[in-house]
């Protein structure tokens, strides 16, 4: 069979055409009103929701009094960095306490707190985070 120059851009053309029905089917569906449901075939892994939850092991400790914070992860890689952060004023502060998620997402990272008072506190990786939670410490 003898391939020429004119069936080979009619090849090229078909496949074009076809890429950007594929393309524009993929925006209708991202355009659709929000609240509409996305048919459950056109959410890619990387679009699915991160989340994040978080809990200490105790609710009031004495200053600089170790103790733990648990939690899993779902829709984060495992070895996924975790960070504790503190609310300080109206600012979240990163504290230097971190650790890698499991293979089923989960972490536990050892915390010690020097401020007095109610802490708020929250797990992050990158613009996800767990619910706030306190802490007071005595």
């Amino acid at each position: 069979m003898i391939v020429t120059k004119r069936h080979s851009l009619r090849i090229a053309a078909v496949s074009t055409l076809a890429a950007a029905t594929v393309a524009l089917a993929g925006t209708a569906a991202m355009a659709a009103a929000p609240g509409t449901p996305i048919p459950s075939g056109t959410q890619t892994a990387a679009a699915a929701k991160a989340g994040i939850t978080a809990k200490p092991s105790v609710n009031s400790v004495k200053a600089w009094q170790l103790f733990r914070v648990t939690g899993t992860t779902a829709g984060l890689k495992s070895g996924t960095k975790v960070t504790l952060q503190q609310k300080q004023g109206s600012k979240w502060v990163t504290l230097p306490a971190s650790a890698p998620t499991t293979r089923s997402g989960s972490y536990s990272l050892g915390v010690k707190l020097g401020l007095k008072g109610k802490n708020q506190l929250r797990v992050v990786n990158g613009n996800t985070a767990s619910p706030v939670f306190t802490v007071t410490v005595r």
